[in-house]
């Protein structure tokens, strides 16, 4: 259980909206595949009451224009929970950051130094936050979502 607190502490969005009047709403879901009788798989997403490590989460960032006007070049920037290994963006458009959301940039330009001291390319669990930067302007009443995968470490 102290996964799932540290998950739901840990997930709100920090949006760049104060000119532009976007509402911003997060949740996370666990992403379970179940074999059914006829031989197929069946994935269900369903709510973390209970997380353990190795379970797949999908965080789901819903976004709505509440004001009268369109909202431009709006950003949106996800820290990745400490209790989560960063998977893939389900949606285009992402960069990342490895350094605590100092500087972010596509993940093949991204590098960290290991626990060996080498220089490497970044992968994805060493991604710190996600952020979109959304180009096209929301319309007044507009909305949307924004989704990644996660891992429970």
């Amino acid at each position: 259980m102290k996964y799932l607190f540290a998950l739901l502490a840990l997930v709100a969005p920090i949006g760049v909206a104060m000119a532009n009047q976007v509402a911003l709403d997060s949740e996370v879901f666990v992403e379970r595949s179940v074999e059914q009788a006829d031989g197929n798989v069946a994935v269900t997403m369903e709510e973390p009451t209970r997380v353990v490590p190795g379970d797949s989460l999908v965080f789901v960032l819903s976004y709505e224009n509440t004001g009268a006007e369109p909202a431009e070049n709006f950003v949106v920037t996800n820290p990745i929970p400490d209790a989560v290994a960063f998977v893939e963006a389900i949606d285009s458009g992402a960069v990342y950051s490895v350094d605590g959301g100092e500087n972010f940039a596509a993940l093949t330009e991204l590098r960290v130094t290991g626990e060996d001291g080498v220089d490497r390319a970044a992968q994805p669990v060493d991604v710190t936050h996600i952020r979109w930067t959304l180009t096209a302007p929301i319309a007044a009443g507009g909305s949307g979502q924004l989704r990644f995968r996660g891992v429970v470490r």
